[in-house]
């Protein structure tokens, strides 16, 4: 990947974090009932930040192995138009990657 992508994720990872960590962050608490409603709002920042980096990290490794896959099946195809039927279910398996990302968000989410 290019640099400047590279750099411009881990920027967003940075200031998505952060905001968590600030969300998390508040006034001290007066009693035992407030110090667990804010323990539970960290968590609860904290696991939209990691369902979001699931759903992220996958959609992007999705799309960068449909794109090669996807390529390398059409260079195939205009060679040998019989390997069709051979290549395209490589390309719906690059797809799962991008729905099993989605599902573990949303497992992290509801649990």
């Amino acid at each position: 990947m290019n640099k400047k992508i590279l750099l411009a994720l881990f920027v967003m990872l940075c200031v998505s974090l952060a905001a968590a960590f600030a969300q998390s962050q508040g006034a001290a608490p007066a009693d035992s009932q407030t110090v667990e409603q804010t323990s539970g709002t960290a968590s609860s920042g904290l696991k939209y930040v990691a369902a979001a980096l699931a759903v992220g990290i996958a959609c992007i490794g999705g799309g960068s192995a449909v794109g090669k896959i996807g390529a390398a099946a059409m260079g195939a195809m205009s060679e040998n138009a019989e390997l069709s039927g051979k290549a395209l279910p490589f390309v719906g398996l690059a797809e799962g990657i991008c729905l099993w990302g989605f599902l573990v968000a949303l497992f992290i989410i509801l649990m």
